[in-house]
Formats: C-alpha cells, structure tokens, sequence
C-alpha cells in the first residue's frame, strides 16, 4: 500500500507483491532509509537462506533444474560404484545453470568474515513476506507510507479487505519466474499463480472503479534466462521466437492484460528492473492520469 499525502490532493495506493517481484521505488530526491550496518548484518542470514535455495535449486532455477538436482540427491552415494550418464549430465547441466552459478561465483565475497550485503545481493535475495511491513519515504515534500503486505497464499487473507475504494492498485510480477516454482507448492508455476492472483484481484467488485498499474519486473534477469530457458516449454501458446526478451516480455503482459474482463478499466503497465529509478514518477504519472479520467466521468465528459 503507498498512501501519499498532500495539502492539494489525497489518495491512497495498494501495493501487492506477488511470488519475488521486488522493485524499488526511488528518485534523486527521495529520502529513504535504507538501514546501518545492524541492520545488513540481519539481511546477512536471509542472503546465506537464499544461496542455499538457489544451490539445491528451489530459488531462481527451472522446474528442469529442480528435477535435476532432486535425481541426483536420489543416488546412494555409500552403494555407487559406477557413475551412470543420466547423473552426470544432470551435474553438467545443474554446474551451467546461470541461476547456480549467479551466486558460486561470489561465494569467496559471501563468506569473507566482514562481508556485508550489496544493494544487489539485498534486492536478489526473496524473503517469504509475512505480516504487513511498512516502508515511509518522502518525496518532493510528500509522505509516503509503503506498506508491504504478506505475498504467500497464508496471508492473503490479512489484507485483501484493505482493498476498499482505493485509486489504483499496484501489482507486481517478475518476468523471470516463467520457469519457477512457487515457494509453498513444487507442483505449481509461479508466473500462473501470479496470473490467478492478478484475475482475482482486478475483478473483485470492491475495485470497480479503480485502476491498474501492473509492474512487469526483473526484465533484467528474463534476458538472460530467456537464452537457456525457453518460454514455450512453460506456456505452448507462445509462438515467438525462442531467445528474444522483447517478444517474450511483450507475451507476458498481454497474458495479464487478457485477464482483464472490463474493458473500461485501465491498466498501466511498466517494464522494470529492481534499481529502476523511474518507477516512483510512473506510479505518479499513472495516479496523475487515472485521477483526471475518474473526473472526467464523474461530469460526463468521456
């Protein structure tokens, strides 16, 4: 949730964070508190939890990787005495993987004794989010209070009734996890459960009349998954070209974009990565813009 207030105008945000998508919102002139080295050496633990994950595969690898890595625990190590070809080639295969290896080849950072977490090992590490965690900042002398509410399945249930006539509503979703799991089912693909949160989110009658901003997160990473990782095998209606992030990013709005059933009702969409700086004037743009149309319906002029 983002609430903004001003002597001239007060509206008020949801913010929904779905599966990893993170993106920060920040300008040149914004104040926030990003946190004294107390606090990164807490970020530390969630950072080692996350090398775990993507190492045994159930962070940013593919389902593929997953079965890989789950064959080769399977094997009996004390009764082999010879190492057949199916186990080899998934070791070959899991060793190239670019998820394994985003985070094998800083392994002498993380372990160094004073190592203390980079904005970018921060922004790539997922953390479950349970609860409501607020984040105020202050921007061209507005406060805003950015409210992180709980993303897993569990906690839906603590701030869907927060929805309520709101201006618009903020979704999240990370381009790159076509291929992945969701963190509390092996069996579901979180990019579906992202698509079946979003339908339900937009078609609840509490948000009739507000808008969308959808942010299509990560595109950074979808570029390069996307050259080892090819969508179609996830979603056969892709047609594209295989190892094209344009197409593929462009396929997934419209996935989303399709979900919606009211042809009146706007959604802003944004392509963006976690250190995008442009996101905070997106969101007022796209505040800006559904603020004038709301207006202009309210004295029939559209």
């Amino acid at each position: 949730m983002v609430r903004a207030l001003s002597p001239a105008i007060k509206f008020e945000l949801k913010l929904i964070e779905t599966s990893s998508a993170t993106v920060t919102f920040t300008a040149p002139n914004m104040k926030y508190a990003i946190g004294g080295k107390e606090e990164l050496r807490n970020r530390e633990k969630n950072i080692g939890c996350r090398f775990v994950g993507d190492v045994t595969c159930n962070g940013r690898c593919s389902m593929q990787c997953v079965e890989k890595a789950e064959s080769i625990r399977s094997v009996d190590f004390e009764t082999v005495t010879t190492f057949e070809s199916p186990y080899v080639e998934a070791i070959k295969d899991l060793w190239a993987d670019a998820g394994i290896q985003d985070y094998l080849s800083d392994i002498a950072r993380i372990e160094h004794p004073d190592y203390l977490p980079t904005e970018q090992d921060i922004l790539r590490a997922r953390a479950p989010t349970t609860g409501i965690i607020e984040y105020p900042f202050d921007l061209d002398s507005i406060i805003f209070r950015m409210v992180d509410v709980g993303g897993q399945r569990s906690e839906r249930r603590k701030w869907i009734h927060c929805f309520e006539n709101v201006t618009s509503i903020i979704f999240l979703v990370a381009l790159s996890e076509y291929d992945q799991i969701l963190f509390e089912s092996e069996n579901e693909n979180r990019m579906e459960e992202s698509k079946a949160l979003f339908k339900t989110i937009i078609t609840y009658p509490w948000f009739q009349h507000s808008s969308v901003i959808l942010f299509l997160n990560k595109k950074d990473l979808l570029e390069e998954k996307i050259m080892y990782s090819h969508l179609v095998d996830y979603f056969p209606e892709y047609d594209g070209p295989q190892r094209d992030a344009i197409t593929a990013r462009e396929f997934i709005l419209r996935m989303f974009v399709d979900l919606n059933p009211d042809s009146e009702k706007i959604i802003y969409s944004h392509f963006t990565c976690a250190t995008d700086t442009e996101n905070i004037r997106f969101v007022f743009a796209a505040v800006k813009d559904t603020i004038l149309q709301s207006n202009l319906k309210e004295y029939n002029l559209v």
